[in-house]
């Protein structure tokens, strides 16, 4: 963070590293992150299993399916390659906490106390938004979106798909919804690091419900659900960042006030 009340014991004096540390610590963070993933891996693929996997993120289009029918393998690899790509999409999705704390332990030691009781809330308060944005295609915008479009197959056609699309059409969703619920925290690191005004981001609103409609419209497939169902939330997200954004700010201004008069006071 840029910001921080001048003191005449700089806390952080004295604390700084060689480069050569830092890339060491970065290392460390890195792998202790890969190993989280390797854990999860792990206990994923005791329970629920790939197949377990599968069957669940299948379960919105299952519904919109003929009686009976199943989703397709037609690559040749894909019934190896597919459920190892769900395994590890799950693994990164559990440890995801786990990744987020290697990368505020890695920041930690650079940032001011009061900076650090600012960063750390926010960076799991993303983790939540990720999950819920991939939450919320998983159990509201996938079933939706499948019986809008099943709803225009032909009755001469089979609606059949291939597993291998299947996944990377969830997949992109997953990723386009864990990035658009991330609104609320650009909003307040904007605001927290000097860049825009409250007031500027609020009269900013009518551009912000184009622009969430625009991205929704490039991000997500060609049917009008889909694409409400992602701009929506994130004009909801924007007013909560705003909202947010201010209740940050007034606690920020306070902290500092309250150390500075304590600095005053001990001098």
């Amino acid at each position: 963070m840029a910001d921080h009340p001048p003191s005449k014991d700089d806390e952080l004096a004295g604390t700084e590293q060689p480069f050569v540390q830092h890339l060491v610590e970065l290392r460390d963070r890195l792998l202790y992150s890969i190993y989280g993933i390797i854990v999860a891996l792990i206990l994923l693929a005791i329970w629920p299993g790939p197949d377990g996997l599968i069957d669940f993120i299948a379960t919105p289009i299952k519904h919109h399916m003929p009686p009976g029918a199943k989703l397709i393998a037609v690559g040749v690899f894909s019934p190896f390659i597919v459920p190892l790509k769900v395994l590890a999409m799950a693994a990164v999705l559990f440890a995801l906490p786990w990744i987020m704390y290697q990368l505020w332990a890695f920041v930690a030691p650079g940032l001011y106390s009061h900076e650090k009781k600012f960063a750390l809330p926010l960076i799991f308060f993303g983790s939540a938004l990720a999950y819920s944005g991939i939450a919320f295609v998983q159990l509201f915008v996938l079933e939706r979106m499948f019986g809008f479009i099943q709803n225009f197959t032909p009755a001469s056609v089979a609606a059949t798909p291939d597993i291998s699309s299947y996944v990377e059409a969830i997949l992109s969703l997953y990723i386009a919804f864990g990035l658009a619920f991330q609104v609320p925290i650009v909003v307040i690191l904007l605001v927290r690091l000097g860049i825009v005004e409250i007031d500027k981001l609020k009269a900013f609103r009518g551009y912000f419900i184009v622009l969430a409609f625009v991205i929704a419209a490039v991000v997500t497939p060609p049917d009008v659900l889909s694409q409400i169902s992602l701009a929506v939330p994130m004009v909801l997200l924007y007013e909560i960042g705003i909202i947010a954004a201010g209740w940050f700010q007034k606690n920020a201004q306070k902290s500092e006030q309250e150390q500075a008069e304590s600095e005053k006071s001990s001098s």
